[in-house]
């Protein structure tokens, strides 16, 4: 994946797209019919003012929020919208921060931001809140004021992924993998999975590693563990590129043939062909288009009613993914997990389970 980042963080119109097939900026399709200078009309919709939506962002080129963005273009072209992708490449508070007071200073219609620090977000989203711009928050979320949280329960998802791993090893040595400790997207997560752990009763010894923002550093601090610790039973981690470097290591090492296990979270492609090949016994889809979708349509109702359609947090959900279905995921293509920028509708056929 091309890592391509927000250049120009002073302009509204600036979709910063993280693939270089979105490079140059998404057509809103034909559901959009220009009504004049900085308006439009939508299908469905009446005429409005073309609001100006800004997603700040933690890791603004890491391959799992490419979903979230398509997902973000989609609802915008249906509601007629424009979008800004901006914010910090490598977890860094200030300059998410620094992102939202521009957005507050070029009078954005609507803020949405991952709370990854529960405290640095709170002044920011207070005179957001008081210039009358709605704050959102999406993938992260702490009590910082703002209106809604679209994403996955955090600490839920922790607690499920702790009982897996209670069923996998049983006891002895395992490690917990996270990117960046202390930030409110994953660390919910190991809190869960180690509560869920002790609760078990289980004689299993957890030893939690940090890892890194980038894919690069996760791998190499995963691959340097592994050789320090050849009695562990089981890898696992609470972000993406994290799980991606376990499903390498896994892979190049054989640990999955040594009796070894390893698991996470998010959709990564070598982290679902590792899983399909039998090196990672699963992985957790959090569905972050739905993260970029779902956050543009509580925005939208909540301008175009005047905020009469009051927010509601919305859970993305939880969905192990595993050998006997992993399938689907490595056969489709489309915007929804992020495999290519292609407005395409996918046939399915046969029963449905819940």
């Amino acid at each position: 994946m091309a890592k391509n980042t927000p250049q120009d963080r002073d302009s509204a119109r600036d979709s910063g797209f993280a693939r270089r097939a979105m490079l140059g900026g998404a057509a809103l399709g034909g559901a959009l019919l220009a009504m004049g200078t900085g308006e439009a009309r939508a299908a469905g919709w009446p005429a409005h003012t073309r609001w100006k939506l800004v997603f700040v962002n933690h890791v603004t080129t890491n391959p799992f929020f490419v979903p979230t963005q398509y997902g973000i273009q989609d609802a915008c072209a249906m509601t007629g919208c424009d979008y800004q992708w901006t914010g910090s490449q490598t977890s860094n508070a200030a300059e998410m921060v620094n992102a939202m007071n521009a957005a507050i200073a070029a009078r954005a219609d609507a803020i949405a931001v991952p709370i990854v620090d529960p405290v640095a977000f709170k002044r920011p989203i207070a005179r957001a809140m008081e210039a009358g711009i709605p704050v959102f928050s999406y993938n992260a979320d702490a009590d910082a004021g703002r209106l809604a949280y679209i994403g996955q329960d955090l600490y839920a998802a922790g607690e499920k992924m702790g009982d897996r791993i209670v069923s996998l090893v049983g006891s002895g040595k395992i490690v917990l993998f996270i990117s960046t400790p202390g930030q409110l997207n994953i660390q919910p997560r190991i809190d869960g999975a180690q509560a869920a752990i002790k609760k078990s009763g289980k004689p299993i010894t957890v030893e939690v590693i940090a890892t890194g923002p980038t894919v690069d550093e996760e791998l190499s601090k995963i691959k340097a563990y592994y050789i320090g610790h050849q009695d562990v039973k089981g890898m696992f981690a609470v972000d993406g590129g994290s799980t991606q470097g376990i499903s390498e290591v896994m892979r190049t090492s054989g640990l999955a043939a040594k009796g070894i296990h390893g698991g996470g979270f998010d959709l990564l492609p070598r982290t679902l062909a590792n899983i399909h090949d039998g090196h990672l016994d699963f992985t957790i889809d959090q569905q972050p288009y739905l993260q970029g979708f779902y956050t543009v349509m509580e925005m939208v109702n909540f301008l175009a009613s005047g905020g009469l359609v009051g927010p509601a947090d919305v859970n993305t959900g939880l969905k192990f993914v595993i050998k006997d279905n992993v399938g689907p995921y490595l056969a489709t293509a489309t915007r929804y997990e992020g495999k290519t920028d292609k407005q395409l509708i996918v046939k399915r056929s046969g029963p449905i389970k819940a």
